[in-house]
């Protein structure tokens, strides 16, 4: 990390941002509270994203957060002073929607280490993630009915596109928990690593990206984000467009020249 980020990390009151080799991390930075989202968390993480964006010698991101948890969720004392008319809060939300907006189009890949309760916004901001890595005492749950309120951060987006509509709506109406194996099988989490490894996992898998193309990694992420919604012509005139692009690039030259020596590629996946 160098100096000029260590001074942005210190710059935030309730999230850590760290960026080396190519990878940034953000970690929720709030334990005591369960890292749960309040208004100054939502300020920074909408900071710390925009950087993530703008920044192109990043490869990819990982979220996590400390002290046990993930994330609880909205701050639900911050929620006893009133939500005030309806027009604040839809105004809240949409703050809340530039960033999450964001993170979920975010042309690169983006890791969750999610290690005890991910409830309410904070499954949904591991839905976020292109993969949600857990703990065994990961938790998952859509608690918002619990307080009359309807699923937020991107979820209706998102959850469909990974369990299909029928089990989405199961979820967000039983507001159940889910364990880490449940949420494996459903394919909510993609791998289990015990407390202790999950980070470091997270961690490798971002850092094979930095080996990947910056180029096809974007262009695939953008298709495969647009493909529940468009049609098959719209998507193959993407592919076609995009692996133009990607055919030119000198990465993809370099790839060719190092199969055809009998090299090894430039990118593989860490086992």
């Amino acid at each position: 990390m160098n100096t000029g980020d260590s001074m942005k990390a210190e710059a935030f009151q309730t999230i850590r941002y760290d960026v080396g080799d190519g990878v940034a991390t953000i970690t929720l930075n709030r334990p005591a509270q369960k890292n749960a989202l309040d208004k100054v968390m939502r300020a920074e993480l909408a900071e710390a994203v925009a950087e993530v964006r703008r920044d192109r010698s990043i490869h990819a991101l990982v979220l996590t957060g400390a002290g046990g948890a993930f994330c609880a969720g909205g701050d639900i004392r911050g929620m006893q002073s009133g939500a005030g008319t309806a027009e604040e809060g839809r105004d809240r939300m949409l703050d809340l929607h530039l960033w999450v907006e964001e993170l979920i189009n975010f042309d690169r890949p983006v890791i969750a280490a999610v290690d005890g309760p991910a409830f309410g916004a904070g499954f949904g901001l591991a839905l976020a993630a292109d993969f949600v890595l857990a703990t065994p005492r990961a938790r998952f749950c859509l608690s918002f009915l619990k307080l009359g309120l309807i699923p937020d951060c991107g979820v209706f987006y998102t959850l469909p596109r990974v369990v299909g509509l029928q089990r989405a709506k199961e979820l967000a109406f039983s507001a159940r928990e889910l364990g880490a194996e449940e949420a494996r099988q459903l394919g909510i989490v993609a791998e289990i690593h015990e407390p202790d490894a999950i980070a470091g996992r997270a961690r490798e898998i971002a850092l094979s990206f930095t080996a990947a193309s910056l180029t096809a990694l974007s262009i695939s992420k953008r298709v495969f984000n647009a493909a529940p919604t468009s049609t098959l012509g719209a998507l193959l005139e993407m592919e076609a467009a995009g692996q133009g692009v990607a055919r030119s690039s000198e990465y993809h030259r370099n790839a060719v020249a190092a199969f055809l020596n009998k090299e090894a590629p430039p990118y593989s996946w860490p086992k």
